[in-house]
């Protein structure tokens, strides 16, 4: 039962937990990676994925930001450490593009019961789209003005993207297995919900 108080409020307990919950479990996933050059395969972007599809837009991306912002006021919890200056690193975009992820991913899906596995897959796809978009532009500019590097936008999209590709497809195909049921179980309510 929803109260009055909880209706009112910008987020509940309940949302308020979650979001932290999703926003430890992203940087609990940074440490679970295979180290591959300038972009490490990590499970971030799998619980991105969970956190838009649980928590649907706004709070899938309240909880990527949460998870930014305590990185950057120096909690060591992203793939290589933490802290203000973290800006500077080439996967700094990525970071960027957990919010918009989970965002996409959860605008779509949210308010669908019951959810298509179709529809959930284009969701997961744009979301990942949403997450390379920002991380490429990020390593481009960071390795060429930066690092000082010459590296062609081919290159960026073919270390930033290509080389990471196969995981996240691995990543969507697990959530397209078990999305649904969690979907079904463990959804943020929406307005429309608790009214």
């Amino acid at each position: 039962m929803v109260t009055e108080r909880e209706r009112t409020s910008w987020l509940s307990a309940r949302e308020l937990s979650l979001v932290a919950l999703f926003a430890a479990l992203t940087g609990i996933g940074g440490f679970i990676r295979v180290p591959i050059p300038y972009v490490p395969l990590t499970l971030q972007t799998l619980m991105v994925m969970f956190s838009g599809l649980i928590l649907g837009g706004r709070l899938g991306a309240l909880s990527q930001l949460v998870y930014i912002l305590v990185g950057l006021m120096g909690i060591p919890i992203f793939a290589h450490g933490g802290g203000p200056g973290y800006v500077l690193q080439p996967t700094f975009g990525y970071l960027l593009g957990f919010v918009f992820g989970a965002y996409v991913i959860g605008k779509i899906t949210e308010n669908r019961s019951p959810l298509k596995r179709s529809l959930l897959f284009l969701a997961l796809l744009a979301g990942t789209l949403a997450i390379y978009i920002p991380g490429v532009t990020v390593l481009y500019c960071n390795l060429n003005f930066i690092q000082q590097k010459a590296v062609s936008l081919l290159t960026a999209i073919e270390i930033g993207c290509l080389v990471v590709l196969p995981g996240d497809l691995i990543k969507i195909g697990l959530v397209l297995y078990l999305g649904p049921l969690l979907h079904q179980r463990l959804r943020t309510p929406s307005a429309k919900d608790l009214h």
